[in-house]
């Protein structure tokens, strides 16, 4: 049997937001998601055969209106290597039952891209080293120093 594809309608009952939440000013509608749902490997019992519980939870991150520009640069930039075509794909399979496995898909997603469009880290501002580490730097330096020079080491003539 061929997996199922799907717009994402989140219709079970409101356990899935409508609305994935990924950081001020950056939300995804449910209706921007794709699922896609196939037989899953692993375990679970009688009906592993039978039930569609692997999940994969893709989304069109190149052309999705929710994206904020400024934010969707920095992802595209951020993920191009996981990107195909613009589009962000996730399986999740590590649970029985579909409804857990699209609840871990969209958390990773969320994930994912909360850390891709994260701000970048403020740039170091650079500082002298004080006197004090300079001149601990120093002594052990010395100090080095003397254990190889005292280190015995064959015959030493007259102007070593």
């Amino acid at each position: 049997m061929p997996a199922t594809t799907e717009p994402s309608p989140w219709d079970d009952g409101g356990v899935l937001p409508s609305v994935l939440m990924i950081r001020p000013g950056f939300a995804i509608p449910a209706g921007e998601l794709t699922w896609r749902y196939s037989r899953s490997a692993g375990p679970g019992g009688q009906s592993v055969n039978t039930s569609d519980s692997r999940v994969e939870l893709s989304f069109d991150l190149a052309r999705a209106p929710s994206v904020p520009e400024r934010m969707r640069a920095r992802a595209l930039a951020r993920l191009e290597g996981r990107l195909v075509g613009g589009v962000l794909t996730l399986a999740a399979s590590e649970h029985r039952s579909q409804l857990r496995n699209r609840e871990a898909a969209a958390a990773r997603l969320a994930d994912v891209l909360r850390e891709a469009t994260a701000p970048p880290p403020r740039p170091r501002r650079p500082t002298s080293p004080t006197r004090g580490s300079v001149e601990r730097r120093l002594a052990g330096k010395k100090r080095r120093s003397e254990i190889k020079k005292d280190r015995g080491g064959g015959r030493r003539g007259p102007d070593e």
